[in-house]
């Protein structure tokens, strides 16, 4: 029975380190092929059932020093924010899952949904959509929200810039017939230069006064762009504190660095 309990503790440790070598490596500088693949002919993913992964799944793991907790179903999964894409580095090796990355295969990274997961990943500037197989566990950036491979990332019409505006939808494959696609996302509020105009929230609260008490712990970023936004959800009032309206992802990037800097790691961003 020592023997046995040994062998399973050896086994959970390797599991481990699979796990999170596959996380860590994900952090690493990556790049793009020489060479663009042609994906005007490659397929969607295809949604099937198919079983929880006996790898990267567990109940949380940490990277960077945070702490994440993986979701017990897909199901209602939607979430809007920025993609981003990986490829060379990453390509051959094992993701998360345990199955190999292929950077010319329709699949994604992402922090909490059950490996693996089918999503549908709408470019909100083009209103393209793409479904992708989630696989592998990431991306680690505080700011974005899912890592596609590099040629759902050229499909989706992001590759170039690196980043993309996006609605990820979880996929329940036992409703989902074909070329059948969600509704139309809702329309987004568009500025001068056609670019889309977004927030990052940093928190939602009951009473206004601790909306305020936060807004004030803000204003070393400078107060221009915070605002409180007031609204009715299921009935009930939030005092939303949020920083924009933004147009650009890289300026995003650097008022998240500055939240980092000040102790303030929770925030999304918000499209309205």
């Amino acid at each position: 029975m020592r023997q046995y309990r040994q062998h399973c503790a050896i086994i959970i440790l390797c599991l481990g380190c699979l796990f999170l070598h596959a996380c860590a490596s994900r952090i690493e500088r990556d790049g793009a092929p020489a060479q663009s693949p042609d994906v005007s002919s490659t397929p969607d993913a295809v949604p099937r059932a198919e079983p929880r992964s006996r790898y990267g799944n567990p109940e949380f793991y940490d990277v960077l020093g945070k702490r994440y907790y993986v979701l017990g179903s897909s199901r209602g999964y939607v979430e809007k924010g920025i993609a981003s894409w990986y490829g060379t580095k990453f390509h051959g090796k094992r993701t998360s899952s345990g199955e190999t990355y292929d950077m010319n295969a329709m699949t994604a990274a992402h922090k909490t949904l059950p490996l693996p997961t089918y999503v549908e990943v709408t470019n909100l500037e083009t209103r393209k959509t793409i479904v992708v197989k989630v696989n592998d566990r990431g991306p680690f950036h505080e700011n974005r929200i899912i890592d596609l491979s590099y040629a759902a990332a050229i499909k989706l019409g992001i590759a170039a810039r690196g980043t993309g505006l996006v609605e990820v939808r979880a996929i329940d494959p036992a409703h989902y017939a074909g070329s059948d696609r969600q509704a139309p996302v809702q329309s987004i509020t568009k500025v001068a230069d056609d670019s889309l105009r977004f927030f990052i929230q940093v928190g939602a609260f009951s009473e206004l006064l601790k909306a305020e008490n936060l807004r004030d712990r803000l204003a070393v970023l400078g107060s221009r762009l915070l605002n409180i936004s007031k609204a009715v959800i299921s009935g009930k009032t939030l005092y939303r504190v949020r920083i924009g309206p933004l147009d650009s992802i890289e300026y995003a990037d650097q008022i998240v660095t500055q939240l980092g800097g000040i102790g303030i790691d929770e925030h999304q961003i918000i499209l309205d």
